[in-house]
């Protein structure tokens, strides 16, 4: 397709007929002192390839990579090990494309990826069903709760204490444009997730109540207890998984009594990547399906009896439900999908149960060694591959001091929840099957070496 600009008769013809004076009306609501007013001071109007080249590489030296350090970096966002078979494959004609096909007759590759991504899923989640993958996780949430709200015809979300603030700010800040009120519960520092704090927050208008698992601070909530309470009081249990992983060894959100599991895919397949692209999961009971966001691949057979795959539903789609569209997503991370839906593949049931008791070991190894320093406690006993540590002093400071001596030490509660009180001595910890013991007495030694003089 031929990229044809606009001219500026075009370019009149659009203002005037969305009512804008010129283009700049389009910022109205960006605050003046965010917009600038002119060129970046210091930065040259032009430079050659080369130049541009070294700079950016200087810049790029500053960073402290995962791969270059120990890292204890957690939060929603994961390090693994990720297979050179995996970035091999993805990379097949037949498979690459960062979308489910608009074509899909002429889409069979894809179509079957998508449509055993699926299976893997529903599988993994222990729901009935599962769509073709979405944005990521957060705004995966969101959509579970705009679906909520469509079966019970109710508008009041229940936000658990545990969950990541940042999908809480996606939540909240989606639904100032829809009128859905959202209730969000305090994060304490207890050593088990407030359950009856959620349960006592369910009342009659309620459409679901959103729990992760485990929770931010590594925590096992009890998802049965909170499902039977949500589902006396007409509402839904949503349950949020941001480490897929973890599913290798704890039970399934959907055999618990999670009407709606979304979650984090970015854990297998997909690296760290700076934040993103990521891999946003759905799953659900069946019942819901029409209710669901995103698309459904399905298999059938062709007129001459040949197995073949086909785009079942798209009740997301503007272009076909238009107004009535459940979502207006626009694509799926077909990519990201991909990558996951190999990895998983090569690891099998037994084999991602294996990765998870790796994890569950680094993470038990981990906590041993630092909460052997005098000063550091451990909140909570049962986790996964991620614990929350107090500490004798401010643990943004700590980390910071970490990471001049070149290890990345954790996650601050106080960075992601800047807003709460009585956080700031809190570090959230994690360790997967590429932190080493070698990695881990490194960082003890760092830590102990900053919070009670010992050199390291």
């Amino acid at each position: 397709m031929r990229y044809l600009p606009l001219t500026p008769a075009d370019r009149a013809e659009m203002l005037g007929t969305i009512g804008a004076a010129s283009v700049d009306d389009l910022f109205a609501d960006v605050p003046e002192e965010a917009r600038l007013s002119g060129p970046i001071e210091g930065l040259p109007m032009h430079a050659s390839e080369m130049a541009v080249e070294r700079h950016m590489t200087k810049l790029a030296a500053k960073n402290l990579s995962a791969g270059s350090a120990p890292f204890f970096l957690g939060a929603g966002a994961y390090r693994h090990h990720v297979p050179a078979s995996v970035d091999h494959l993805i990379q097949r004609g037949e498979f690459l494309t960062a979308y489910t096909p608009y074509q899909p007759e002429i889409a069979q590759g894809t179509l079957q990826v998508l449509f055993e991504f699926q299976t893997q899923v529903a599988r993994l989640l222990g729901t009935d069903i599962a769509n073709a993958s979405m944005y990521d996780g957060s705004t995966a949430c969101w959509e579970a709760i705009l679906m909520a709200a469509r079966v019970t015809r109710k508008g009041k979300a229940v936000l658990s204490g545990g969950l990541h603030p940042h999908y809480g700010e996606v939540v909240r800040t989606m639904a100032k444009f829809t009128g859905d009120e959202i209730h969000s519960l305090a994060t304490g520092l207890t050593a088990e997730p407030d359950d009856a704090a959620v349960i006592g927050a369910i009342d009659e208008a309620t459409s679901c109540v959103v729990v992760q698992y485990p929770d931010v601070l590594g925590r096992i909530p009890d998802l049965a207890a909170i499902a039977e309470a949500a589902h006396a009081k007409g509402a839904l249990l949503v349950a949020v998984v941001t480490e897929p992983v973890a599913l290798g060894l704890i039970e399934a959100p959907g055999t618990l009594g999670a009407d709606i599991v979304v979650g984090e895919g970015q854990s297998l397949g997909v690296g760290l990547q700076f934040g993103g692209p990521y891999l946003g999961l759905l799953g659900c009971r069946e019942k819901f399906v029409r209710q669901m966001p995103g698309r459904l691949c399905g298999q059938t057979v062709d007129a001459e009896g040949k197995r073949g795959f086909v785009l079942t539903l798209s009740t997301r789609e503007q272009h076909i439900r238009r107004e009535k569209a459940t979502s207006n997503i626009c694509t799926n991370s077909g990519l990201c999908a991909l990558a996951f839906s190999i990895h998983l593949t090569l690891l099998g049931g037994e084999g991602l149960a294996q990765l998870a008791g790796v994890n569950h070991a680094r993470a038990q190894a981990m906590v041993e060694r630092l909460t052997r320093i005098p000063g550091v406690e451990l909140l909570n006993h049962a986790y996964f591959n991620e614990a929350t540590l107090i500490l004798p002093r401010d643990a943004r400071d700590v980390v910071r001091e970490l990471a001049e001596r070149e290890i990345l030490g954790g996650v601050s509660l106080s960075r992601l929840f800047p807003a709460a009180e009585g956080l700031d001595k809190a570090l959230l910890v994690t360790a997967t099957e590429t932190t080493s013991l070698e990695d881990i007495e490194a960082f003890a030694t760092e830590l102990e070496a900053l919070l009670v003089g010992v050199p390291a």
